[in-house]
Order: structure tokens, then C-alpha cells, then sequence
């Protein structure tokens, strides 16, 4: 057998790869915040059922939909208290979902945002 050298520049090429998303990963919240930010604009724009409520300072319930980030957690959700009540709904009241479909109409539109931020496509 020869003593022969090898190249395996298709190793580090390989390596260099995934250092590159290693170092995409490490800060994965800004990935999820991609999502999230586009998942909210578009929960913003869903059309806002009249409301019985007139006075002065009101702001309709989807006007709060929000995202913020909790340590490496990103969390969607209603500015009220009362969102997660309307969305699933109560002893007294029919829910009337906001966030559950709208996800599934567009989820593979939040997750092409985050793996494009991930830098992942072609």
C-alpha cells in the first residue's frame, strides 16, 4: 500500500458549513422573532369584528397583538388579559379563534421566514 496524502477539502468545506449555521443557531431568538414579528403583522391585519364597546381610550383586541422575547423564548399573544378567554373560549361564551387559524393558514410562510433567516435556502 502506498503512503499517500488526501485531501478532504470536502470535509472542511463541509465543517466550515456547519460552523456557519452553528454560529446562525446560537442566537436562535432572532430566528424565532423573524417569525414572530411576521406572524403578528399579520394577525394585525385580520378583520376586526365590531365591537359594543364606544368610549373614549378602547383599543379592540386585536389592535394588541404583540410579541415579546423572554430569554431565549419569543411569545406571541394578546396585550389584554382577556385574549386567551375570546381565543379558546369559557363556561359562558363560544370560542372564537384568532391566532390558531391563522397559524395553520400560514405556517409554512413563518417557517420559510425563519429558515431564510437561518440562511438556509439555496
Amino acid at each position: 500500500m502506498s503512503n499517500e496524502n488526501y485531501s478532504f477539502d470536502g470535509f472542511q468545506d463541509l465543517s466550515d458549513m456547519l460552523k456557519n449555521y452553528i454560529s446562525k443557531v446560537d442566537n436562535v431568538t432572532d430566528v424565532l422573532e423573524a417569525g414572530a414579528k411576521q406572524f403578528v403583522n399579520d394577525a394585525l391585519k385580520l378583520p376586526k369584528p365590531i365591537s359594543a364597546i364606544k368610549k373614549a381610550g378602547y383599543t379592540h383586541l386585536i389592535h394588541t397583538f404583540s410579541y415579546r422575547k423572554r430569554e431565549k423564548e419569543i411569545e406571541t399573544g394578546w396585550g389584554k388579559y382577556y385574549g386567551p378567554m375570546v381565543e379558546n373560549g369559557t363556561e359562558k361564551m363560544k370560542a372564537q379563534p384568532h391566532f390558531y387559524p391563522l397559524w395553520e393558514k400560514n405556517k409554512e410562510k413563518y417557517y420559510k421566514t425563519m429558515i431564510t433567516k437561518l440562511g438556509l435556502t439555496a
